[in-house]
């Protein structure tokens, strides 16, 4: 069921290919790179069915979203077991059940094809003057920042989770939650990935600033467990308990009202009061009002058109854009000619990123509450004019600044979106390191056989950023870091407002039929390894397997969206596997290269055939993912 390493290597499969040609066998060769991917092995078989398919950060996680399909879920009811199953099973992905998640669906009865944003907001008080009267020019997390409390925002997930089972669902809370309860409850075997992570100063040095953390819940006497050993989460198999639909009284009720009251309880019950007692004891400015007055949201998705395809995504609140403006720029490069991970390709499509970043950083915030010239930034006149800044003989040294959308755009300037340059930090420090790439965030993907596409990315929580609650069983959400204090800016810190996330995901259409979901956990990492996900696919006809397998590479030439806000000017990360003499010949165009343990992880590529209802997902191997077909 499981995509166990090694199996399938040399089947061979044909394929139908998104770029509308004939894919070739998966063969025992071995190079995949400088254009020679129909000879690529990958370590795992793409997992296919006609039933239904999940892939998640980790196999326990994927099984509870597989149970809910084989007792007659949907891939709704699916992802929603699953996310709540992924906060016990996944905690060191920095992801909480206080914490958030975006999300892309398509709901084939209605044929809706729509974001949900259950990305947290800031509370009532967070205001940029607020934070200036805490002699706070940033707002700062951990690890070993007093101040971390105040960074905040309100959770978010657990309300997209029910108002995703209430609108598009079929089961009753009490059976989305069975299996994370039983995992939290029973415990789950620790394992290794899981335990890296937790062998680290960053997390001890937050545990014990905002004492007691995760101590007697992670660790056997303060030590790292052994792969193995029981987990047990007694504070977070209560609080899953508490939204049970019946706990206490033994009515029931109707499916609808049972997912009504575990709302209520999250959000203006107990569990909504203990998430205001915790935020209080360390100093945070949560409220039980914020708490009450939260709202996940649909939206119609952002877009843009690529080889044939329509891409749909999150709107300016995220990174999302980013990944649409660099394919509109990219079209104006023969990228196949150039051959996959060639010097020339990854030169090419990091200087476009590059220039999104760019853009990212000076008009990106959340459209609630600024005019975002988000017409102006996806179209096709605007990425030919910045595509032409891209010098195929020379890498650009820094971040580019933003350029003027407005000009290709047919809304007007209002209050909030005033600033046109980047504000750009110095260099950090080359020993500085940002952990957010490779230690946040968890993506699950679900395709069923009635047509349905959801996928969401859920995060935050960070034990080495924020403060973990014992009685609760989870951290809150940081994320506040990513909203600035800059008047005028799109991305400043407002009440009630999303900060600029990094958290993101895609549904891809042909001929207007959704046909993939695409996401990759990995914080500023995430557009960038979407996009390569999306090329290996539509531009090189990889499988899903062989497009996450793919050796991956980033940009690290543009200020991070995390605490303490890393800034490199001119380094590239590539992964090992990617050959040293592409390394060199990209040193010698002006890249400062770097190499990484991965560019981004858990990455998911998930595909529907809409003529014959073959479904197909991967798993990536640079974590615990896993992929399970009924």
């Amino acid at each position: 069921m499981g995509n166990a390493p090694g199996d399938g290597a040399a089947e061979k499969l044909e394929h139908f290919d998104f770029a509308g040609e004939r894919m070739v066998s998966q063969q025992t060769a071995v190079n995949t790179e400088q254009g020679n991917i129909t000879q690529q092995i990958t370590g795992r078989p793409v997992i296919r069915s006609t039933q239904g398919v999940i892939s998640s950060g980790h196999y326990l996680t994927s099984m509870a979203g597989a149970r809910v399909l084989l007792n007659g879920g949907n891939a709704f009811d699916a992802l929603v077991a699953a996310g709540f199953a992924a906060a016990v099973v996944e905690p060191i992905a920095s992801y909480s059940l206080a914490a958030e998640g975006v999300f892309m669906l398509h709901d084939a009865k209605t044929g809706d094809v729509l974001s949900l944003s259950g990305q947290g907001t800031a509370p009532g008080k967070a205001t940029a003057a607020f934070y200036r009267s805490q002699g706070l020019d940033r707002i700062a997390t951990g690890p070993g920042h007093p101040q971390s409390h105040l960074s905040f925002t309100l959770p978010g997930v657990v309300h997209a989770f029910i108002s995703l089972a209430e609108r598009y669902g079929t089961r009753t809370i009490d059976e989305l939650l069975a299996p994370a309860i039983s995992y939290a409850s029973d415990g789950i075997p620790n394992y290794e990935y899981m335990l890296n992570r937790l062998d680290s100063a960053s997390t001890a040095q937050q545990f014990d600033l905002y004492s007691p953390g995760g101590w007697d819940v992670f660790y056997h006497n303060r030590r790292v467990p052994e792969a193995g050993s029981l987990l047990v989460q007694p504070g977070l198999a209560n609080t899953l308990r508490s939204m049970l639909s019946a706990p206490g009284n033994g009515r029931q009720g109707t499916r609808g009202e049972g997912l009504q009251r575990a709302r209520d309880v999250f959000y203006h019950g107990p569990v909504a009061r203990l998430i205001a007692d915790s935020a209080a004891s360390v100093g945070g400015i949560i409220t039980m009002e914020d708490l009450a007055g939260y709202r996940s949201k649909y939206e119609t998705p952002v877009g843009t058109t690529f080889r044939g395809h329509e891409i749909h995504g999150q709107d300016t609140w995220t990174q999302g854009p980013v990944l649409m403006q660099t394919l509109n720029m990219l079209e104006s490069f023969d990228l196949k000619a150039m051959g996959h991970n060639s010097p020339q390709y990854i030169h090419t499509v990091i200087e476009a990123i590059k220039l999104a970043f760019g853009d990212r950083e000076a008009h990106y915030g959340d459209p609630d509450f600024s005019t975002i010239p988000i017409d102006g930034l996806l179209s096709k006149e605007y990425a030919a004019e910045r595509a032409r800044l891209i010098d195929p003989s020379r890498a650009y040294p820094a971040q580019p600044e933003g350029g003027d959308p407005w000009r290709y755009s047919k809304k007007s300037r209002g209050p909030g979106n005033a600033h046109g340059n980047n504000g750009l930090p110095s260099a950090s420090d080359p020993e500085t390191v940002d952990t957010s790439a490779r230690d946040g965030t968890t993506h699950v993907s679900v395709l069923d056989k009635q047509g349905n596409m959801v996928c969401g990315t859920i995060s935050g929580g960070a034990f080495a950023k924020s403060v973990f609650f014992p009685d609760l069983g989870c951290a809150l959400s940081t994320r506040i870091e990513m909203f600035n204090n800059e008047e005028g800016h799109p991305n400043i810190v407002e009440p009630g407002k999303r900060p600029r996330t990094t958290l993101i995901n895609y549904i891809i259409s042909r001929n207007g039929q959704p046909v993939m979901t695409v996401g990759c956990p990995g914080g500023d990492n995430q557009a960038q390894a979407n996009i390569q996900l999306m090329l290996n696919v539509l531009v090189f006809g990889m499988d899903p397997q062989q497009a996450v397998e793919a050796p991956r590479f980033a940009t690290m030439s543009n200020v991070n969206s995390f605490y303490p806000h890393v800034y490199h000017p001119g380094r590239s990360d590539l992964e090992q596997a990617i050959p040293e003499t592409t390394a060199e010949e990209l040193r010698a165009l002006g890249h400062q290269i770097a190499r990484a343990v991965d560019c981004g992880m858990g990455a998911t590529v998930s595909v529907r055939d809409p003529e014959t209802g073959h479904l197909s997902t991967g798993a990536d191997p640079r974590r615990a993912c896993y992929a399970i077909a009924l």
